[in-house]
């Protein structure tokens, strides 16, 4: 493949943005701003090039040496930041976050992320692993499907390391568990649709249910339900959410892609019995949890359905408040005008990426709502992704600039 050598002008999603001498836009990963580098070309396209940076020319300060051994050039594809140090990757995703949402949304940010309490170092408590053709666990390389075999995540809970050790003939794909205090598991894919928990070693049988105390509630999470990844993301996420809906005493919530009802037993306590939470979601398994998990409140019921238009006219009234986290695709087609259409009198959006939730924010904000809120968290370490938590008022008038606000809420 053909190198090229290039000065890093900013970041963006992807890599680095650096100038090919043809004038075409060329993503670097691997590179810093500020950095010169020698880029191996991957891909090309009519009006840009995809690179990574195979020597460093010119470094900036910080630049650090990788923790992770399957970090780099035609390495492991899991992190983009391994070689930032942390002002470098916070500075980073700051200025990519900012950018999608004046881009895509056309809402001016100013804020900072917000950081975990937890080191980078074993955070994570759930990946996803390909399998190679011998079996062995690994993630897939930068724009291929070629995988990184590992020996260990250097994110992951050190907890599931065993795993790495064994073979997993049959499996297309493989998910570690390590969420609680309990036995961690793998859910094992092998591309029939049925997902198998079993022991680190592959073999030994479990239920692979795991029980988790997030802000004093206890939550059941069976293996084909959804839970986030980072050991600090739902307790940030819980005190964030409540925060931003401010429900009262005697309110009406509605938790959109609700998941195993996270956020709708924090929020039910909130509104009380004269209260009412309604809880979407249209996993079976993630429904069969959530309603577990709010036995004996009585004031909430848990609706296994899609969140679609008809879905949010059921049970979207006007005044009420709603909460949404939905997946990485952001809302489904019509729900953002549908919650327009029903005049709930905030919507709190939790979303882990920047360039969905722009995008439904602008339909929001251009249908009456004014952007109160919005909040960034650095979940997703050493990679480009965050968390971020925006509310949003259903007013006559749209507020031009919520800055303001955010100042006061991120300072």
């Amino acid at each position: 493949m053909s190198e090229l050598e290039l000065d890093i002008e900013r970041p963006a999603p992807g890599g680095g943005v650096a100038h090919a001498p043809d004038g075409r836009v060329v993503f670097v990963r691997h590179a810093l701003v500020g950095e010169r580098v020698r880029a191996r070309v991957l891909d090309e396209a009519s009006r840009f090039v995809r690179a990574e940076a195979v020597t460093v020319v010119r470094s900036v300060a910080g630049r650090v040496a990788p923790p992770c051994p399957h970090a780099g050039a035609g390495r492991c594809g899991g992190c983009d930041l391994q070689h930032a140090d942390a002002p470098s990757e916070r500075a980073w995703k700051e200025a990519v976050l900012a950018e999608q949402l004046a881009r895509i949304g056309g809402i001016d940010w100013r804020g900072a992320l917000r950081p975990a309490p937890s080191p980078a170092e074993g955070s994570r408590t759930r990946l996803r692993c390909a399998v190679d053709p011998t079996g062995r666990l690994g993630l897939r390389r930068s724009r291929s499907h070629e995988v990184e075999v590992l020996d260990r995540c250097w994110l992951a809970d050190p907890r599931l390391a065993p795993a790495f050790a064994h073979r997993w003939p049959g499996a297309r794909e493989v998910e570690l568990r390590a969420l609680g205090e309990g036995e961690p598991v793998a859910v094992v894919d092998a591309g029939d649709g049925v997902v198998r928990p079993v022991g680190l070693d592959g073999r030994s049988p479990c239920d692979g249910v795991a029980y988790v105390r997030v802000a004093g509630y206890d939550y059941r999470v069976s293996p084909g339900s959804f839970w986030q990844s980072h050991r600090d993301a739902p307790s940030m996420l819980v005190a964030a959410v409540e925060a931003a809906a401010g429900v009262a005493t005697g309110e009406r919530v509605v938790d959109l892609y609700a998941g195993v009802g996270l956020f709708s037993r924090p929020l039910a306590d909130a509104v009380g019995a004269g209260g009412r939470v309604d809880a979407l979601e249209a996993s079976p398994s993630a429904v069969a949890d959530a309603r577990e998990n709010v036995a004996g409140v009585p004031w909430v019921e848990v609706h296994e359905a899609r969140v679609d238009p008809a879905g949010v006219a059921r049970v979207v009234g006007a005044g009420s408040v709603v909460v949404c986290d939905p997946p990485r695709t952001g809302l489904g087609r019509g729900v953002a005008d549908a919650l327009a259409r029903a005049r709930p009198r905030r919507v709190v959006y939790v979303s882990c990426d920047a360039a969905t939730l722009a995008r439904d924010l602008r339909k929001l904000l251009d249908q009456g709502f004014a952007l109160v809120s919005l909040d960034a968290f650095d979940l997703f370490p050493k990679t480009e992704h965050v968390e971020l938590v925006a509310s949003l008022d259903a007013v006559a008038t749209r507020v031009d600039s919520a800055s303001e606000a955010r100042r006061s809420r991120t300072s």
